[in-house]
């Protein structure tokens, strides 16, 4: 009789090619290819998001892991590409720590921060003639960086020039929430409180998302395991939510705070220059009907 610890250790060695960070620009810019074919969001690398996976309370961990729900939970950080894979993923930390800690405390963002993930040069998005960096879409929970795009805060008028952004962001920032989805209702540990400390716990999410990437990328398996309708899709110009929506689950995404933070005047450029290419050069015919 194995434990549990040994099987999701076994898997994870078995399966860790499945869950690798790109490391090339070429595998960068295949990403960024998907996304702009399938999601109309050039120059995105991928949708990054984070988590609660809850857990009982851990002994003596006093208010470590209790987070803004109430519960006590492990934070699942990820980013996930145009196909719902998973191309990093930080899972352990506490569910204390506010989103933009989390982010902050992983070895991916010190790498984006010292320029180690060798991400293409600047290009011009389509049609346009300012140089523009590859960048992760990301809420508002986010901090905007020069590689970090998130919504204008605030409400904005029907039709505007704001929340037609707001809303090409969304649709391609979806992409992460629908990976998490069908994560949590196909792998029901997560849908429920996990009677196991952090460590174990964080182990057993981290051979769900090596299993995710598995399962997302072989022919024989996807259709199985991604099944129709399961996924947020566009029919007539409405968004029909995926059946993962309807599920109840315990786990939850993070929590979307109205926090006021300072934009160098570069990242609100950066940011302008997105929203002007999805107001005046790649105009979707329907974006105007739903935005």
């Amino acid at each position: 009789m194995y434990a549990i610890s040994e099987v999701c250790a076994a898997i994870n060695e078995a399966l860790q090619n499945y869950a690798k960070t790109p490391s090339t620009e070429e595998e960068w810019l295949s990403i960024a290819q998907e996304f702009n074919e399938k999601w109309n969001f050039p120059n995105c690398i991928g949708a990054v998001d984070g988590k609660h996976c809850v857990i009982q309370a851990p002994i003596n961990s006093g208010s470590d892991f209790f987070n803004y729900k109430s519960t006590f939970s492990v934070v699942l950080m990820a980013i996930v590409d145009a196909n719902y894979n998973f191309i990093f993923a930080d899972i352990g930390c506490q569910g204390r720590i506010s989103d933009g800690g989390v982010f902050r405390n992983t070895s991916f963002y010190q790498k984006l921060q010292n320029n180690e993930l060798n991400l293409p040069n600047d290009q011009s998005l389509p049609g346009r003639q300012q140089n523009m960096p590859f960048v992760f879409v990301a809420d508002d929970a986010f901090p905007l960086q020069r590689h970090i795009m998130k919504p204008y805060p605030g409400t904005h008028a029907r039709g505007s020039e704001k929340r037609i952004y707001n809303y090409r962001l969304s649709r391609a920032r979806r992409i992460v929430e629908n990976a998490f989805g069908i994560l949590s209702a196909v792998f029901r540990v997560l849908r429920k409180p996990m009677l196991l400390q952090p460590d174990k716990a964080s182990l057993i999410v981290k051979t769900c998302v090596y299993l995710h990437n598995y399962l997302m990328k072989r022919k024989a398996s996807r259709k199985l395991y991604n099944s129709p309708g399961m996924m947020d899709r566009i029919e007539d110009d409405v968004v029909i939510p995926g059946q993962w929506r309807n599920m109840d689950r315990l786990s939850s995404f993070l929590p979307l705070p109205n926090t006021g933070r300072r934009h160098t005047l570069q990242c609100e450029n950066i940011r302008k220059e997105f929203s002007d290419y999805f107001n005046l050069t790649n105009i979707l015919p329907w974006q105007n009907n739903i935005a």
